[in-house]
């Protein structure tokens, strides 16, 4: 049995915040929904919402949720050279290939540092642990305030080990095939990461990582 939108633990925690900041909605109409393995994975949803001000507000909303963006790096044991191990697919914004820090959603009731763990290894092949992880903020953000109630968190881990070694995640191909995930993995140093992403998020996850490091010499 397909859970329903309205049902799913992302739709009722948007709809609470939007009555909590008071909002009197007149209509919710659901678009559409996907699901996966039963559950709902996305909404789009047509919102009829006065703001306390008396303001119409933007009617489109995309529900999608929580997720995690986990960077992961590689730390060479012997030069203590940096590197961090991205992924690359194709997306929908321009149908070309994305570098990203491995990233994906909390669905139901999943802990976010469950699912840093999870998709870590799902997508880049590399297991770790919750005590390997580190979280960066302490509440989510919202990168697309706009258009999407979606909230973020962002973690780092660190691993020594050889050279060899890190390399030996380079170019592997990841992903779930029953999800249409194709991933390719790809390792490099930091300055290259940082012209290479165009994902604003992975970017970010970048600079909030290198905040931590300071903070912590």
């Amino acid at each position: 049995m397909q859970e329903k939108l309205q049902d799913s633990p992302k739709y009722r925690l948007w709809e609470k915040n939007l009555r909590k900041n008071g909002l009197d909605i007149q209509e919710i109409e659901e678009i559409y929904t996907r699901h996966h393995s039963g559950r709902a994975l996305f909404g789009l949803v047509l919102l009829r919402a006065t703001t306390p001000e008396g303001d119409k507000i933007p009617p489109i909303c995309f529900i999608k949720g929580t997720v995690v963006s986990i960077l992961i790096c590689l730390i060479d044991e012997e030069t203590q050279e940096k590197y961090l191990l991205l992924v690359k697919q194709r997306r929908v914004c321009t149908g070309g290939y994305i570098y990203e820090q491995p990233a994906g959603l909390v669905d139901g009731e999943d802990h976010p540092d469950d699912v840093a763990v999870r998709e870590t290894e799902e997508e880049t092949g590399l297991k770790i642990t919750k005590e390997q992880i580190n979280q960066l903020n302490e509440e989510p953000w919202y990168p697309s305030t706009g258009t999407s109630e979606e909230a973020m968190y962002f973690y780092y881990v660190e691993l020594e080990m050889s050279k060899e070694k890190i390399f030996s995640f380079d170019q592997q191909q990841q992903g779930l095939i029953s999800e249409h995930e194709r991933i390719i993995t790809e390792v490099v140093p930091i300055d290259k990461a940082k012209k290479i992403i165009t994902n604003t998020n992975g970017l970010l996850n970048i600079y909030l990582y290198e905040e931590a490091v300071r903070d912590r010499a």
